[in-house]
């Protein structure tokens, strides 16, 4: 933005009552209005935010009026794959009407698809491609929706903890917004302790007491004793949260530099400062060995770290440090309920037989006894966890696994895909390595899709039911957003031909359409992935490798 416009926003709230003095000279509020921050004016229409959608900005209106739907619009408004599983006749013919071309669409692709959705439109700017409903109150009638007016801020949740937007929001007027990236939100909630009390005060009220009910420890406790756990948790932040762009350089680091450069969450030794819940991302849980740090395991989403040390400390009076060290791999929004809140609220409300055991004695051989039990039951492969880890495939729900010991390259799979594709495969029997196993370059249907963020007509989108992510061809426009955000390499821009194998160009620029692809999961085939069907060797699997139990189960059979 312009210098003018930056000091016209200086005017107004909140950014009027914000001291520049409270920020760093590094980080000026004069900068941050700048660098992170953007106008957007909307027409009547316009959606600015999509229900499931990834984002990565809050918003600010500063004229006009926004609506967020109280209800779930329908998939083909906010640009959704509609497609249902194929029967069993489909199904079989496919097998000769597939075309023989590569890439073969017989749609009119020269023509926009977003405009043949009937209630919604697509236009361009400067600001990019913007979809809009012709008819809001046909899309969203009276009665579902609440309006947002001038000074209100939206969207600033999910941005700040990378969930899906929880409602679509549609401009219901001429509309002037200030798009706030989370970088810039972030700085601002740190220098301004009003901003920041409203941000943590609509997440205590909207979402953390489910967040807390997650917790197995927690679930029997009553109404009250959560409220006041709410009161006192703390809410911090650990990494990067744009960890994609720094992927490709972060994994050729020596595995010893990777784990010392991760934010360290707890540190092994230390002070146990309460229970900590990972709210999104995820962290390494690794101990001291020798020189370097040895990774035990990997904490997801809803998963706890510290209740033993917390157990025995107040059980035997003792003051037990961490046991191991705690760090964020990319990215980890974290959940801090105090030690001295949990041993007066939660603990004594827990029946004894619910509570871990005790830690075994500090006497140096019984110590070392209990050590080599527990090495012992540590099953996974040390060295195929690192490499989980380091390369961050834990973040994959449904990552193709090839046992390569058992693959005898036949090629069956890259052809099962094919044949459900129209002739086109969806993934490369090539990828990372590490011993006999293989993640091959294949969708993994993350758990943190990034790929998500910024797909401006929300052809890229998490099937609820199915958790899959996949991509509507029809309302593609080819912007290469999502390829370029996979830091797996997982999305391909292809170019895309008709019937007679020729190249569909662009009308306007004479440039051939291109469009983005990569594994669905067979999503309309009734037997689900046909790779894994079609490996006459069970040496191919999709597997969810944020649960370490399945991967240890698959790789010693």
């Amino acid at each position: 933005m312009s210098d003018q416009e930056v000091a016209a926003l200086q005017k107004i709230e909140p950014f009027a009552s914000m001291t520049p003095d409270a920020f760093s000279k590094a980080i000026p509020l004069h900068g941050v209005l700048q660098n992170d921050c953007r106008l957007l004016d909307l027409k009547k229409g316009d959606i600015i935010v999509r229900e499931g959608d990834y984002g990565s900005s809050a918003f600010l209106i500063l004229e006009g009026e926004a609506l967020v739907s109280l209800q779930s619009l329908p998939a083909e408004v906010l640009g959704r794959d509609t497609g249902r599983k194929k029967g069993w006749l489909a199904a079989v013919s496919q097998l000769w009407r597939n075309s023989t071309g590569v890439e073969t669409r017989n749609y009119d692709a020269n023509r926009s698809e977003v405009s043949k959705i009937q209630d919604v439109g697509s236009r361009e700017d400067e600001t990019g491609t913007h979809i809009f409903l012709h008819d809001i109150p046909a899309v969203i009638p009276v009665g579902k929706s609440v309006a947002l007016g001038a000074g209100e801020i939206f969207g600033e949740i999910s941005a700040l903890t990378r969930t899906p937007r929880s409602a679509t929001v549609v401009a219901n007027a001429p509309t002037r917004l200030l798009e706030i990236r989370w970088q810039g939100f972030r700085e601002l909630m740190k220098r301004h302790e009003a901003l920041r009390t409203h941000v943590e005060n609509l997440y205590r009220e909207n979402s953390l007491r489910a967040h807390l009910r997650e917790i197995p420890v927690l679930k029997g406790l009553s109404h009250d004793t959560i409220e006041k756990l709410s009161e006192l948790t703390i809410f911090e932040s650990f990494g990067d949260f744009q960890w994609n762009r720094k992927f490709t350089s972060t994994k050729k680091k020596d595995i010893l530099d990777r784990i010392l450069s991760e934010p360290t969450i707890a540190q092994q030794g230390e002070y146990v400062d309460g229970l900590i819940l990972i709210r999104n991302g995820f962290a390494r849980l690794s101990r001291e060995h020798g020189d370097g740090h040895q990774t035990i395991a990997y904490l997801g989403k809803g998963e706890t770290f510290g209740l033993r040390e917390l157990v025995h400390n107040w059980q035997t009076g003792e003051q037990r440090p961490w046991l191991l060290s705690l760090r964020a791999v990319g990215y980890v929004d974290i959940l801090r309920i105090p030690t001295l809140a949990f041993e007066s609220l939660v603990l004594p409300n827990i029946p004894k037989p619910k509570l871990p055991a005790p830690l075994p004695s500090l006497d140096p051989k019984q110590r070392q006894k209990h050590q080599r039990r527990a090495e012992r039951q540590e099953s996974m492969d040390k060295g195929l966890l690192e490499f989980l880890v380091e390369k961050r495939f834990i973040n994959g729900t449904q990552t193709m696994m090839i046992d390569l010991d058992r693959c005898t390259r036949c090629d069956d799979c890259v052809r099962a895909c094919a044949s459900t594709h129209d002739n086109n495969p969806r993934f490369k029997r090539q990828g990372d390595t590490y011993d006999h196993w293989m993640v091959t370059n294949a969708c993994m249907h993350c758990l943190d899709p990034v790929c998500m963020i910024g797909c401006p007509t929300g052809a890229i989108a998490r099937d609820q039911e199915s958790g899959s992510v996949t991509i509507n061809d029809k309302t593609c426009i080819g912007c290469a957003t999502c390829s370029n955000s996979c830091p797996y390499n997982n999305i391909q821009m292809v170019e895309i031909n008709d019937d007679s194998g020729l190249p569909i160009v662009d009308i306007d620029t004479g440039k051939p359409i291109n469009k983005a692809t990569k594994c669905d999961l067979c999503v309309d085939q009734l037997g689900g992935p046909a790779c894994q069907r079609a490996c006459p060797h069970d040496a191919l699997v999709r597997i969810d490798l944020t649960a370490p139990d399945d991967i240890t189960i698959w790789s010693k059979r």
